[in-house]
């Protein structure tokens, strides 16, 4: 045996599929553990204290010291921030026409309010971490067990586990109440499998049952030092008796318990803490996903850079043009500027420079910094209305959905392309055992005939009187073989009176449990046709057969499943002392190592399953002399203790036991859709979304599926891109032909879309060969095109065999595609994980598997009809906000900005400011910030009823629409316009002045002081009004909380300026603005020049409106139009093979009508109970059709035999 203590490390290899080292060596040092913190006894190994971190996780960002710092070094990493920064600076250093409040202010308030955003997320972590680790823990001290809080552990403490509690760190399983030292374990936490998984004790530790028993033992472990891989890990035990050897014993991965896993099924379990903390697999796991962005965040980033360009530009036009108009010298320095000694002497490029940095900061206001924080804060309110949407709220679950990422919002709105999993994402992943074939036997439980109950043998008599006893005999095998064949626990319940009854006494009491549901499902289904699992005891497996007699089997090895053999075994002895071994597993794996049996029956049996979407089993057995008992015993106990590759060894060992198998026969298990997975994917189509199912079932299985759900139709026309046919053709001929198949057909029907329904399915063999690179290792980039030519023109895409990296893979490779359309990952497993990651936006569905998906997701929603809300309503909502929100800051910044520019032309362009330093530091702030706030969150242009019946409006908004160059080159002109009536309006009334009698200078026209800052603060009203007006002109959905927001705003505007002019409160008379509010508002001419500006202002925007609207309106134009008609409701959704029926509450279906030989109305799930009769017709020898009524399930007949019923499946003569 391999010394690991010897080895001063532990290399550990990657190697591909030719068994090629790649990658780099990861060298990791080994870690001694004494167990109960005990030194070795004398004369064995020295002892080496370690140092090892505590049990405290931390998943905060800050502490209370290093937030500040911290945080403000991550916020002026962003470019706008620190552009902002860097103009308070500089007004700060020079001398500039604002004041540094202008800048400094808002800049204040933007780093504030994110500040405390994300200091209150970190402190909810901080909550989340305390909680954790001050959970209470069960140690072994002294022969006692001690409480003690979960952040004290340290490596090498025995704790005391409990069922149904959560391992507080990594741990080595020491004994359990088990008697053959097992015990059961959920990681859901961890991979999102929900099952039951079982994990051992080593042999010489598993006796010990009190904590005098284990505080007794003197043991080290040597193992590995912490590794993130949760299904590997390698090391030993060494256990020391009075002055012998220490007995060494292998540890792996079926001996480690993984912090956040939870105990089941075990009363309690004793352990030693090996990785605590930040050095748990589970901490090691913690991955910071990559940070994505929304399409929306690209556009505005490009656009800040266009307005960036417009800022520099305008700077630098001023700059010249000032220099330019002091040419001469009487400008240059006139009587009334005399310029100092120092500035005469400074050198004339850095007084052009400080000119150009001053018109910077008088222009920098055109880059709207409050629309960062505006947009952050209409995100983080807006995910709110996921979160508390009724409609998917799910009773079952007892939630509703989940956002975990609200920087995705208006992301729901640009999906093109969404990628969903199958089995329990479409399906419900509750399995039910449907029927089994034996021999080419058909069994289905509990059939009904004439009122009474009928065994399946019965059942299967009505048609074949005469079974033999050969057929007996496998009848029996097959039934114990499912019985055998699995990791199925019994989990017991007592009954109201106290007493324990077993599970075949009565009314059941128990129920199963297994890391499988097919497994349940299969030990049910035998159940219900007469062979009960009673238990497992002292590795004995009971069951009760038909008889009612119980039967003991010895467990001697079970050969487990994995999704390479994709099979699992058992090695049992029959109380006659007859070895069998019996294998259940999937057709490609059974059929090839078949020698005997009713091969061709069962086969055709599984494919016709397989066609009607159930998930099909394949079982077999041999009979293993003593001879070979014993050799396969050898192999498997030489590589269970094989310290180096065991996994590859214990392959080996199942390849050659695993062989020479006679076919018993095949089950078939139904997971059924979920409801309206059918409706949700056809409004996905509709709304123009193409639609791709990612799974790893058989081909036949997923096809049926997608009939039903929707996603092909019978009009489609399939495509397969499978093994199957490369094997026949070259990767090469097959990928043209089918090229030249859609781009004729596409050529052929023109504009005509109804044409080009075609629907792909690809295999994961395929889908490698198309991404393998070649041997130089460049890739084949032209089988990509040509794959993706063939893709862009499916409606929808099946891919089946698909590994979970594939899955990513093919997510992948439409997103950088030359379109770069937006894709959508949907799934409920941990194997969805990597595509939920790898998609702009990730969903998971709180499902059955774990919630490994639901986390790792940017919403996680209880079922996946909800999809269709998420993306159809609140994705449509969240992008029509977001885009008018940030098309309006850029716009009324220019309208805000603009006119300080054509003023430069009016002073000299001597950086005098237009308005105010109040105005300038309160118009993004207060002026004009809230009522877009609130439009971006309660705006509905139409209502939430027409956006569900109506999927195409999707299409208004698909690709950007509304933040595309067009529209913003149309915001920009549309600013600058009003920008120039603005200024040009104003300065027209002021063109003729005179000086009155006290020496002030009044307009003739209007009979108002003049002044810049009363020509200044005419320019600022009109543009308050019109900015807000223009908004309300915009707003579709309007409630007493919008007219409060925006006629509240300019009314806060008005009261302000009064009290900025020292009208209501005299005692701040700010000296420059003192009473020139009150001044202009005194004149009548200036009310009506107000009213005027504002109005031809705002009309272009109106026409433009008003003539779009007639001429070439949009689809949602038009149900805006149309959303007071009454829509038609009560149209009939199309039924489909596999959803189930519900009837509506208070309403009796009528089950009197049968109809007679018409296949097309037979579309009910065939596991639903069927309340109907059922018209059993059988021809034999000419005589006269029997009437029999079958419920809940139908038996389908070999022969030539139909049934018909209404409602029912489809069923072939």
């Amino acid at each position: 045996m391999t010394d690991i203590h010897n080895l001063p490390y532990i290399a550990s290899y990657i190697a591909d599929d030719d068994g090629d080292c790649v990658g780099e060596e990861n060298w990791v040092d080994s870690r001694t553990v004494y167990i109960g913190q005990k030194v070795p006894p004398p004369g064995a190994e020295a002892y080496i204290p370690q140092r090892y971190p505590d049990n405290r996780i931390v998943s905060s960002k800050y502490t209370f010291w290093n937030f500040i710092p911290k945080n403000l070094f991550e916020q002026f990493r962003r470019i706008a921030n620190f552009y902002f920064l860097v103009i308070f600076l500089v007004q700060l250093i020079i001398d500039t026409p604002t004041s540094p409040v202008t800048s400094g202010l808002p800049l204040f308030f933007v780093i504030t309010v994110t500040a405390i955003k994300q200091g209150y997320e970190d402190w909810l972590r901080h909550k989340a971490d305390c909680s954790i680790n001050e959970c209470p823990v069960a140690v072994v001290q002294q022969g006692k067990v001690v409480r003690t809080q979960s952040h004290k552990l340290r490596v090498g403490d025995i704790v005391m586990v409990m069922e149904d509690e959560t391992f507080p760190c990594d741990l080595i399983l020491l004994s359990s109440s088990h008697d053959d030292g097992t015990c059961y374990v959920t990681t859901a936490s961890l991979d999102g499998e929900s099952s039951h998984k079982t994990y051992y004790a080593v042999p010489d530790t598993m006796a010990f049952r009190t904590e005098q028993e284990v505080d007794s033992l003197h043991a080290t472990i040597e193992c590995e030092q912490p590794q993130p891989d949760l299904y590997k890990f390698v090391g030993r035990i060494n256990i020391y008796k009075d002055r012998e050897e220490p007995v060494a014993r292998p540890l792996g991965a079926e001996n480690l318990l993984l912090r956040g896993a939870t105990l089941k099924n075990t009363q309690r379990i004793y352990a030693v803490a090996i990785y605590t903390g930040m050095e748990t697999k589970m901490a090691l796991n913690y991955q910071s996903k990559s940070q994505k962005r929304s399409a929306v965040e690209k556009s505005m980033n490009a656009f800040l850079i266009v307005y960036l360009c417009i800022l520099i530009s305008k700077a630098v036009i001023n700059t010249v043009l000032k220099y330019a108009w002091q040419w001469s010298p009487d400008r240059d320095e006139p009587w009334y500027n005399h310029r100092t000694e120092n500035e005469r002497q400074r050198h004339v490029v850095i007084r052009a420079f400080t000119d150009y940095l001053a018109f910077m900061v008088l222009f920098n206001y055109i880059i709207p910094v409050s629309m960062y924080v505006t947009v952050e804060m209409q995100k983080f309110l807006g995910s709110y209305f996921i979160a508390w949407d009724e409609e998917m709220f799910d009773e079952e679950l007892g939630e509703g959905a989940q956002v975990n990422t609200s920087d995705l919002n208006e992301e729901l709105g640009q999906v093109e392309y969404v990628f969903t999993d199958k089995t329990g994402t479409l399906t419900e992943n509750n399995m039910e055992f449907i029927e089994c074939c034996v021999d080419g036997n058909v069994y289905i439980p509990h059939a009904i005939c004439n009122g009474q109950i009928l065994s399946a043998a019965s059942s299967i008599d009505m048609i074949d009187s005469s079974p033999g006893g050969y057929r007996r005999e496998h009848e029996d095998l097959f039934f114990r073989a499912l019985c055998l064949c699995h990791t199925v626990q019994v989990k017991e319940e007592e009954t109201v009176d106290g007493i324990k009854r077993g599970i075949h006494q009565g009314r059941p009491t128990s129920f199963y449990i297994s890391s499988s549901p097919d497994e349940v499902a299969l030990v049910e289904g035998m159940k219900r046709l007469g062979y009960t699992y009673l238990r497992l005891r002292d590795s004995y497996m009971e069951i009760l057969n038909k008889d009612d007699e119980i039967e003991r089997f010895e467990l001697l090895h079970v050969l487990n499943f994995d999704s390479v053999r994709r099979r699992m075994s058992v090695i049992v002895k029959s109380s006659s002392g007859e070895y069998l071994l019996f294998c259940k597993g999937a057709d490609s794996s059974i059929f090839p190592r078949v020698v005997s049996g009713k091969l061709e029956q069962v086969k055709a049996r599984v494919e016709q399953n397989a066609v009607e979407g159930l998930r099909t089993l394949c079982v077999a057995y041999r009979r293993l002399s003593p001879s070979e008992y014993q050799e396969a015993c050898h192999h498997l106990n030489e590589a269970k203790l094989a310290l180096q590759d065991r996994e590859q060894r214990l392959a080996q060992a199942y390849d050659i036991i695993e062989r020479d198998f006679v076919l018993l026969g095949a089950t078939a298990v139904e997971d059924r859709l979920q409801e309206k997975a059918a409706d949700t994917i056809e409004s996905l189509h509709k709304a123009g979304m193409k639609v791709w199912v990612l799974t790893g079932d058989k081909m036949e299985t997923a096809v049926a599926t997608c009939y039903a759900s929707k996603l092909f139709r019978r009009s489609t026309q399939i495509l397969e891109l499978t093994k199957k046919r490369t094997e026949e053709q070259s990767l090469h001929d097959v990928l043209f032909e089918l090229s030249r198949t859609v781009l004729r057909q596409r050529s052929v029907s023109g504009l005509s879309v109804d044409c080009l329904d075609f629907g792909l399915i690809i295999d994961g063999a395929t889908l490698s060969a198309i991404l393998k690179p070649n041997r130089d290792g460049t890739s084949p980039g032209n089988y990509k095109e040509i794959f993706l030519e063939i893709c862009r023109n499916c409606s929808a895409v099946l891919c089946c065999r698909m590994a979970p990296l594939q899955k990513a893979q093919i997510v992948k490779l439409i997103k950088s595609s030359k379109e770069h359309p937006i894709t959508l990952a949907i799934g409920d497993g941990a194997n969805d994980v990597s595509m939920i990651l790898e998609a702009h936006v990730g969903i998971g569905i709180m499902g059955k598997e774990g919630r490994q998906a639901a986390r790792n997701s940017d919403y996680a929603i209880p079922k996946f009809k909800h999809l269709k809300k998420i993306l159809l309503v609140h994705g449509h909502y969240y992008y029509i906000r977001i885009a008018e929100l940030v098309q309006y800051f850029f716009y009324k910044n220019v309208c805000f900005i603009f006119p300080q520019f054509l003023y430069q032309f009016f002073c000299g362009f001597s950086q005098q400011p237009l308005y105010d330093t109040a105005y300038l530091t309160l118009y993004n702030i207060s002026f004009t910030s809230l009522p877009i706030l609130l439009y971006s969150l309660v705006e509905q242009h139409v209502s939430m009823e027409t956006l569900k019946r109506d999927p195409s409006l999707y299409r208004d908004i698909a690709k950007n629409s509304l933040l595309r160059w067009p529209v913003f080159l149309y915001w920009t002109c549309l600013g600058v316009f009003d920008a120039v009536v603005f200024f040009f309006g104003a300065y027209f009334l002021f063109d003729n002045t005179t000086f009155t009698s006290n020496g002030q200078l009044m307009t003739t026209n209007t009979q108002m002081m003049f002044g810049n800052w009363t020509f200044g603060t005419l320019v600022f009203t009109v543009l308050v009004f019109t900015v807000t007006l223009k908004l309300a002109l915009d707003t579709h959905h309007w409630t007493w909380i919008n007219h409060f927001v925006i006629w509240g705003s300019l009314l806060f505007y008005v009261i302000f300026s009064l009290l900025w002019g020292g009208i209501i409160w005299p005692f701040l008379n700010y000296q420059r603005m003192y009473y020139v509010f009150m001044q202009m508002l005194s004149s009548g001419p200036a009310w009506l020049s107000i009213i005027l500006l504002i109005t031809v202002s705002l009309l272009p925007d109106v026409i433009k409106k008003v003539l779009c609207r007639a001429v070439c309106p949009t689809a949602t134009e038009r149900a805006q139009d149309s959303k007071k008609k009454k829509p038609v409701q009560g149209s009939m959704a199309e039924s489909t093979p596999l959803s189930p029926r519900h009837s509506p509450k208070g309403r009796s279906t009528d089950s009197s009508l049968l109809h007679l030989c018409i296949p097309e109305t037979l579309s009910c799930h065939r596991s639903d109970p069927l309340p109907h009769k059922l018209l059993l017709t059988h021809w034999a020898d000419g005589r006269g059709a029997d009437f029999c009524p079958l419920s809940p399930y139908t038996l389908r007949l070999s022969g030539a035999g139909i049934a018909h019923y209404a409602p029912g499946p489809e069923t072939s003569v």
